[in-house]
């Protein structure tokens, strides 16, 4: 008998649509190019996270215009069918994150978004197996 347990799953099926996640991503796309979203980076994560298949990357001018590139995708996914979102950082518009289940979107203002730079976490294909390469806060 194998002592070996494995982390469950993340449980997404709340935020979930039913909608395809490749969908959900090219209807976030869309709603952020027609927005004028700048420096917008899609990541593909299939395969290699629980979290999501998609994060989406992005960036507004202003706390206004991060704010309103929120309220667009918002309701651009409810008419998709996202009956339920999970949305973070409304209050002050520095970094909002917007969960879809499948698809995590991220918008910043420039300043926030290098400072925490997720694209290059997100990129190190090598995150978590060597220890000399670990990604260490400041």
């Amino acid at each position: 008998m194998s002592t070996e347990t494995t982390a469950p799953k993340r449980d997404r099926e709340s935020l979930s649509s039913g909608v395809d996640p490749k969908v959900v991503r090219d209807h976030v796309l869309e709603i952020l190019s027609t927005q004028s979203a700048e420096n917008i980076v899609t990541i593909d994560l299939a395969g290699k996270s629980s979290i999501a298949d998609f994060m989406i990357v992005a960036s507004g001018r202003s706390n206004r215009h991060v704010s309103a590139l929120a309220d667009y995708v918002q309701r651009g996914l409810k008419e998709l069918g996202h009956a339920k979102l999970g949305v973070e950082g409304m209050v002050q518009c520095d970094w909002v994150l917007i969960d879809a289940g499948d698809v995590i979107l991220h918008l910043f203002r420039p300043e926030v978004r290098e400072y925490y730079d997720l694209e290059k976490m997100w990129s190190l294909p090598t995150m978590g197996v060597d220890d000399s390469k670990q990604i260490i806060p400041s």
